[in-house]
């Protein structure tokens, strides 16, 4: 190529870059043979003594595994071909139109990273790899939510019709519990049953004996109100009684509710037969005032002051961390519980102050001789008293949607604090069994310096029976630190959905009601307009 452009160059005088292509025409194929730059095209031989040494190197880095006697072969094949008139200028623009386009010899020695478009192998390019990593964390967010709506059992339970059995002290109150489902480890697909209060408790009881020692967070029913079913047993009907009536229902539908989502609980006979079997035998020891009560608040004093002589070096600083999470998380939620409550009684106390002052207008109305002053205070007195049930209303969604949420989340902050207790319990546990082999141990290593045999075999008897004790309760201690781990993320899942769905509700509310309050003024702005 460069004996056909030096002819080209002479023929033309191009100055001193011609007269140097020139002199090459004497070297013939050999100077052909020792390069190793492509030829380039015709019209480029401008910049052809310029990038010399750079197309070199240039060619050297995209070339990828091609060997220098194959390049060195090829280019002068080309070299003859062409100077013999084979191929024409068309086709080694075809052949060599790529390798000019890719060529960038302002970016290569800064980015020896780029591909190769005419080398044997290829690289993803970076972009392809983040899609690539895209792609896949996509495809796990997918599984992980297959797996929680897995999780979502197709069961719907409620808890209606609270109704009065029996007269005088020893009357109760019967709820019908209603089940809806297609879950096969049920006979019927919708059922209903009567239970009391007393069987929610003992359903809990029975619940917490058996699965809280292993870390499983069970849900508290509500607590038992000895003044409010007293007022309900001597049968005195009033506000009061009814609002009692209606947050007990409402929490024990709430408790069930939980119950039957926790994939552990469900699978629990207990619960099955507290949904399906139309009779129940007596929970016993759940009155508030019974030998059984007294003896629980003894066991947790018990466990107050143990908790406080046991000292349990731990070793999974995730443990730590997070009960001293649960703790700030308890402290709030009570201060805030506290400030709930008394935004109710304020709202409540501002619904009665606005109906006294609707009746005062009426009063005032009526007694008026001007006939537009009289109607337009009739008018505000009808106003108010829209006011005050809208006042009464937000005060109940205050009460069931904020105070009653924030009630129920301090009872299950108390059972996630007893899962951890239960840890160290079988910490302890566990240590005392480590102990006790340890003096065995020691035991058998003074026989065997006292030079006992008769008593070496008996030592060596109780050390072999302790051993597998100190296994076990190492395994129940793993076990449960793994079940708390598990259990803890799904309560704070289940917390965040929660306290979601409450708040957005709670602010609808809000915003119904002051729309509502903003249409009622705007209807009687004409009427005090109208005052002459």
């Amino acid at each position: 190529p460069r004996l056909l452009r030096g002819e080209r160059d002479g023929g033309d005088g191009g100055g001193g870059g011609g007269n140097n292509k020139v002199s090459l025409r004497g070297a013939g194929h050999e100077m052909a043979a020792e390069r190793r730059r492509p030829p380039e095209l015709e019209g480029d031989t401008d910049t052809d003594t310029e990038t010399g040494s750079a197309g070199l190197e240039g060619e050297d880095f995209f070339i990828g595994s091609i060997s220098p006697l194959d390049m060195d072969s090829s280019k002068t094949f080309s070299s003859n071909s062409k100077t013999n008139g084979i191929h024409s200028d068309d086709e080694e623009q075809d052949i060599f139109a790529e390798a000019t386009v890719e060529l960038s010899l302002d970016g290569l020695p800064n980015d020896k990273s780029k591909p190769s478009t005419t080398g044997p192998s290829i690289k993803s390019p970076p972009s392809a790899v983040l899609q690539s990593k895209s792609k896949v964390s996509q495809e796990l967010f997918e599984e992980e939510e297959t797996e929680e709506d897995e999780d979502q059992f197709d069961l719907k339970v409620t808890v209606t019709e609270p109704e009065k059995v029996g007269d005088g002290m020893g009357a109760y109150m019967a709820y019908k519990v209603s089940t809806l489902t297609n879950l096969t480890m049920f006979k019927r697909r919708d059922f209903s049953v009567r239970r009391r209060f007393s069987d929610f408790l003992g359903l809990y009881d029975r619940l917490s004996e058996k699965h809280s020692q292993n870390g499983i967070i069970v849900s508290p029913p509500p607590e038992k109100s000895l003044i409010g079913m007293t007022k309900v047993k001597v049968g005195k009907e009033d506000s009061s009684s009814a609002e009692f009536l209606e947050r007990r229902r409402a929490a024990l539908e709430r408790y069930l509710q939980r119950i039957v989502k926790h994939p552990t609980l469900l699978l629990d006979p207990h619960v099955r037969e507290f949904l399906e079997k139309d009779e129940l035998p007596r929970a016993v020891n759940t009155q508030a005032l019974s030998g059984a009560s007294l003896l629980r608040m003894v066991n947790k004093a018990a466990d107050a002051v143990s908790k406080m002589t046991i000292k349990m070096n731990e070793s999974d600083i995730w443990f730590e961390e997070k009960f001293q999470e649960i703790e700030n998380e308890d402290l709030q939620l009570r201060k805030l519980h506290a400030v709930v409550e008394t935004l109710v009684n304020h709202r409540k106390e501002l619904a009665v102050n606005t109906g006294v002052f609707a009746k005062s207008a009426a009063m005032l109305g009526s007694s008026e001789d001007h006939t537009a002053l009289s109607r337009a205070l009739s008018q505000l007195a009808e106003v108010e008293e829209k006011i005050e049930q809208l006042y009464q209303e937000q005060a109940n969604n205050d009460f069931f949607l904020l105070a009653e949420l924030l009630s129920d989340y301090i009872r299950l902050i108390s059972a996630v604090r007893g899962v951890f207790d239960q840890r160290v319990k079988t910490w302890q546990r566990w240590q005392d069994v480590q102990t006790m082999l340890q003096k065995k141990r020691e035991n058998e290593a003074r026989l065997i310096w006292a030079n006992k045999p008769e008593k070496l075999q008996q030592a060596k008897d109780e050390i072999t029976e302790w051993e597998p004790k100190v296994l076990q309760c190492e395994r129940e201690f793993e076990q449960i630190s793994a079940n708390i781990r598990k259990e803890v993320a799904r309560f704070e899942v289940e917390r965040i959905k929660d306290f979601k769905s409450r708040v957005i509700v709670y602010l609808e509310t809000l915003q119904n009601s002051q729309q509502q309050l903003i249409k009622y003024w705007e209807a009687f702005l004409p009427e005090a307009k109208a005052i002459v």
